[in-house]
């Protein structure tokens, strides 16, 4: 007796099976793999790109260069403020000093935290002003802009009376000038915003202080 096949011969040797449509298939796999393959190309360059970009400015940037010598600036301002506040003999002038000396040492102390953070030394080897555009022609005597040389601290801190306000307030004017030229060259040049952000504030509250320090000083003049 003969037995029925369950499957007709030729839909075995055709392969032909209208629900799946191996070629189609196969044409939509090595699509898949290929877009999988580029993604993962692109992924993995963007990890290495960022993995090797600097995450903050690196030792001869402008950014370094402006903290460090900053920091500086400042250091002379603090000493200033302090003798101020010690022996001027007006008390606008005491409080005055003493603001300008708290106000500048918690900007240095944030400016030498920033380039330690940065994996820097607070100390570079660049000479002062190398990071501002023809900075070095700005030097006077090889001081930053503003700066009071030894000389005049030295009559500073000799001074009595109300020499003290006036020499004060006469130095300290000059330091601002020079000191807001710096932070406003940071400001213009820079990309970073922590650095611009600082600069820029000390640009405003050294401007705003400008017209106390002339008001005190036409006051200690009179006196």
């Amino acid at each position: 007796m003969d037995v029925p096949s369950t499957m007709p011969a030729e839909s075995v040797e055709d392969g032909d099976i209208a629900a799946d449509h191996p070629r189609e298939r196969r044409g939509y796999t090595v699509l898949t793999h290929a877009l999988v393959a580029l993604v993962t190309l692109a992924v993995g360059l963007a990890v290495g790109f960022l993995a090797t970009r600097p995450s903050h400015p690196g030792d001869d940037s402008a950014e370094a260069g402006f903290l460090r010598d900053m920091a500086t600036h400042h250091g002379q301002a603090v000493d200033m403020g302090m003798i101020a506040y010690a022996n001027a003999t007006l008390p606008e002038v005491r409080s005055l000093g003493l603001d300008i000396g708290l106000t500048q040492h918690g900007q240095v102390n944030i400016m030498q935290t920033w380039l330690r953070e940065w994996g820097l030394n607070p100390n570079g080897s660049r000479p002062p002003m190398a990071w501002m555009p023809d900075g070095e022609e700005s030097l006077q005597d090889g001081l930053m802009p503003g700066m009071a040389t030894q000389e005049q601290m030295e009559e500073l801190r000799r001074a009595d009376g109300k020499q003290v306000d006036i020499l004060f307030l006469t130095l300290m004017r000059q330091h601002h000038l020079g000191g807001i030229h710096m932070a406003q060259e940071i400001v213009e040049i820079s990309d970073d915003d922590d650095v611009k952000w600082l600069a820029q504030t000390m640009v405003e509250t050294q401007q705003s202080e400008m017209n106390v320090l002339a008001d005190l000083l036409k006051q200690a003049q009179a006196a």
